[in-house]
């Protein structure tokens, strides 16, 4: 009948209540005579028989000026019931009015009186029983959710989505003793312990947090306590994005991935954030990164006169135009942006761009960070991420640049796979540079993993539950830190502005995260479980498939265990040895020649002896070296020979500079 009636037109709707309430007016008038006379037929009806043509005349007009029928009944409220005594009190009136003009003797004083409560009782009784059967029916076939959290963002979601299809909110859970077993909107409240019994006495497979204000923290030990539970957890929006109205409270959002870190990020200083930034030119290299696009969003915010972005993929560099230019006109941000094709490994290029703009500060994010992809392709892993940072700081020398701030990674530390290597080899670049004389300020940033970027497991995790597994994990005892994008860029650019020159800086990351953890709890979150040989009927299983090569099991973000504070406390200044200029210089030029040549294994033995820790997890050969040697013979391809003698990193540290050259 539902369906029926849902599909009729919305005129035909209100034809069929007009009808209704022409009918419900008679039987009111003929009720209030009968009920005062004790008669079923009374003979005051004989000589008023034209009232019970007038008033519904009268009554369905003022009903219909009240908007009464422009009500939708499965959402009636207490306006409606104003509305209603509002209505039925003036056709009351009129009832009164009738038995004055008409004078009729016969004509019962309470029969008004009985006339109000009857119509009351026809006309909204029948639309509050209609309601009842509509919601009924909609909550027998709407999902049933428990709503986490009485205050006042979970009475607002319950008042949201009560009347929804698609919801049904059958009880409410909150850790305040004092709210137990009250009703919010016919809903009762529950303490959490008794969520197990709940979830399987109701059948809810759905959990949705109505705690907008708490902390990162507490959200992260209620997340925890549900993952046990066989329910799928979503949440409101937070409480800033609801003030601001960028969002409502009806707007039900899977769990974010940053909520499982536990940490709550802290308050950025805005002294550091402006230092680098407001009123100067800024270049952005790999602006059409993860974290070099996040970057250009908050710099643009802190309104530099000038932000330049340097990308080498076309398509990368106009998504990050064009959402810095949405950020731009909707914020009134008068900030010139200019999106640049180029290679970083290109000084002259550089060079001339950073005149041009006057470029006064550079945050060089531009590298190659997937581990894997480098390890098969040294050579260009080499060329970006080491000579790239060398040409770029160079430009930045000759134009006299202030700032130079480069992203590194905790995959320098120590690494095991060469991306860390060329990473690390970057930050000695800057070291060395820094002990010369020079205008540009050096400085590293190092830090771990960022949520959702590209590469990062949480996405990949994400498209395998969606695609209904196996979920693919590396190693069952694998941990990483992790850090927002967010976070991460603006600990970034707070860093820049601190040091004198070479310092490397390591952000704070918190507790490390074991990924088999992190997998196992997104399956929960989705609402599903674990397929393993205990429970073959689960959802999604596990699947753990080795270590990839030169991946390890956990990073560090320290070579040593020298840090000392800075003004910022989720910003540590990390105290490590690093390599003279007259060192690094042929270095660099023996790095360069071996890439022009493809020479592997002189690349692969300059990073064992310079990168303090570099232990390879496989000797891997770069594939367009490969390539290159099937197809033009090993025995003819000739090398040219190293112009670097080969000797450990310990002892170049302690002898003169000048015994490492050849």
């Amino acid at each position: 009948m539902i369906s029926v009636i849902d599909q009729l037109p919305r005129s035909t709707k209100r034809a069929i209540m007009v009808v209704f309430d022409l009918c419900a007016i008679v039987v009111a008038v003929w009720a209030s005579f009968a009920l005062r006379m004790g008669q079923a037929l009374p003979d005051q009806l004989g000589s008023l028989w034209w009232v019970l043509l007038v008033m519904p005349l009268l009554t369905v007009p003022i009903l219909a000026s009240l908007h009464l029928y422009r009500s939708v009944i499965r959402y009636l409220g207490p306006r409606f019931c104003l509305a209603l005594f509002q209505g039925i009190t003036l056709s009351a009136l009129c009832m009164v009015g009738i038995a004055f003009m008409s004078r009729a003797a016969m004509f019962p004083r309470t029969a008004p009186i009985i006339y109000w409560l009857m119509a009351a009782l026809l006309i909204g009784g029948s639309r509050l029983v209609m309601r009842w059967y509509f919601r009924s029916r909609m909550q027998t076939l709407s999902k049933p959710v428990i709503i986490y959290g009485a205050g006042v963002a979970g009475a607002r979601l319950v008042s949201a989505i009560v009347n929804s299809r698609e919801y049904n909110p059958v009880a409410i859970v909150d850790d305040d003793r004092e709210l137990w077993k009250n009703d919010i909107r016919g809903v009762r409240v529950h303490s959490p312990a008794d969520l197990p019994h709940l979830i399987k006495a109701l059948e809810v497979s759905d959990i949705f947090l109505a705690l907008p204000s708490v902390s990162r923290r507490r959200r992260f030990e209620i997340v925890e306590e549900l993952r046990p539970l066989e329910v799928g957890v979503s949440s409101i929006p937070e409480l800033g994005e609801l003030v601001m109205g960028s969002a409502r409270y009806d707007e039900i959002r899977p769990i974010r991935i940053e909520d499982l870190l536990g940490r709550d990020p802290v308050q950025p200083d805005a002294s550091l954030l402006s230092a680098c930034a407001t009123d100067k030119s800024v270049m952005v290299t790999g602006a059409g990164g993860s974290i070099g696009s996040e970057l250009c969003r908050q710099l643009l915010r802190l309104r530099p006169t000038r932000l330049v972005l340097v990308e080498q993929s076309e398509f990368a560099l106009y998504e990050v135009e064009q959402s810095l230019r949405a950020i731009a006109e909707s914020d009134g941000l008068d900030v010139e942006i200019l999106p640049l094709l180029g290679n970083i490994c290109d000084q002259v290029r550089m060079k001339e761009v950073i005149d041009i703009f006057q470029v006064q500060t550079i945050y060089h994010a531009a590298a190659y960070k997937h581990v894997p992809i480098v390890e098969y392709n040294i050579v260009e892993g080499v060329r970006n991420n080491t000579i790239g940072t060398w040409r770029m700081a160079q430009a930045a020398i000759e134009q006299r640049v202030e700032t130079f701030v480069l992203i590194s990674t905790d995959k320098a530390v120590r690494p095991t796979n060469a991306m860390g290597a060329t990473k690390r080899l970057a930050e000695l670049v800057l070291q060395g540079l820094s002990r010369l004389e020079t205008p540009t300020r050096f400085c590293m940033v190092r830090f771990g993993n960022v949520l959702d970027s590209s590469g990062s497991v949480v996405p990949l995790f994400r498209e395998q539950i969606q695609a209904g597994g196996p979920v693919t994990v590396t190693h069952p005892e694998i941990i990483r830190y992790f850090m927002t994008i967010p976070e991460a860029a603006q600990l970034v650019i707070q860093a820049g502005a601190m040091g004198d020159g070479g310092d490397v800086f390591v952000l704070d990351m918190g507790e490390p995260v074991k990924i088999v953890d992190l997998a196992r709890t997104m399956i929960r979150l989705a609402g599903l479980s674990e397929k393993t040989d205990e429970h073959p009927e689960g959802d999604i299983a596990l699947e753990f498939t080795g270590l990839r090569p030169g991946e390890k099991l956990y990073e560090e973000l320290l070579i040593g265990q020298n840090t000392s504070g800075t003004p910022h406390r989720q910003i540590l200044r990390a105290s490590e040895d690093d390599l003279p200029w007259e060192v690094m210089e042929p270095l660099l030029a023996d790095l360069e020649s071996a890439c022009l040549a493809m020479d592997c294994d002189v690349l692969r033995a300059r990073m064992r002896t310079f990168v303090h820790g570099y232990k390879p997890a496989a000797d891997l050969v770069d594939l367009a070296w490969l390539r290159r040697r099937a197809r033009d013979n090993a025995d003819t391809l000739q090398f040219p020979s190293p112009q670097i003698e080969v000797k450990p990193a310990a002892s170049l540290l302690k002898a003169d500079p000048t015994d490492a050259v050849s």
